[in-house]
C-alpha cells in the first residue's frame, strides 16, 4: 500500500523554527515530484513548496521564499525547514507525490498520493 505520513508539526512562538518530515512507504521515493501544501480554517489548499524527483529544482510560494527550504534525501524521506514562522503559518500541512520526471507544480490537482497532515500552530 502506498502511503505518506508527515510529521513534525507542533505549536511554537512566532520567529520560531519546525523541520516537517514526510516519509514514504510502499513506494520509492525517488522517482516522484513532492510537494508541501497546507490548509487553514476557513481557507483553501495552498501550494507552499515543492522539488522534483532530481532534487534539483524547487519551487516556492511567494509567501515562504526566504524562510522556507524544502529538500530530500535519496531514499524516501522530504523535508520542508520552516523559519521565522508567522501567525498566518498557522494551518495543516501536507505532502504530496506524483511521478514526474520533469519539473513539480504547486497545484494540488497534479499530485496522486497525499498524506494526512501534520499540525503547525504559531501563536504567542
Amino acid at each position: 500500500q502506498l502511503k505518506l505520513v508527515e510529521s513534525g508539526g507542533a505549536a511554537v512562538q512566532p520567529g520560531g523554527s519546525l523541520t516537517l518530515s514526510c516519509a514514504a512507504s510502499g513506494f520509492r521515493l525517488n522517482l516522484y515530484s513532492i510537494a508541501w501544501f497546507r490548509q487553514a480554517p476557513g481557507k483553501e489548499r495552498e501550494g507552499i513548496a515543492c522539488i522534483t524527483a532530481s532534487g534539483d529544482t524547487m519551487h516556492y510560494t511567494d509567501s515562504v521564499k526566504g524562510r522556507f527550504s524544502i529538500s530530500r534525501d535519496n531514499l524516501n524521506m522530504v523535508y520542508v525547514q520552516m523559519n521565522t514562522l508567522k501567525p498566518e503559518d498557522t494551518a495543516t500541512y501536507y505532502c504530496a507525490a506524483v511521478v514526474s520526471h520533469t519539473d513539480c507544480h504547486l497545484k494540488g490537482e497534479y499530485y496522486t498520493y497525499w498524506g494526512q497532515g501534520t499540525q503547525v500552530t504559531v501563536s504567542s
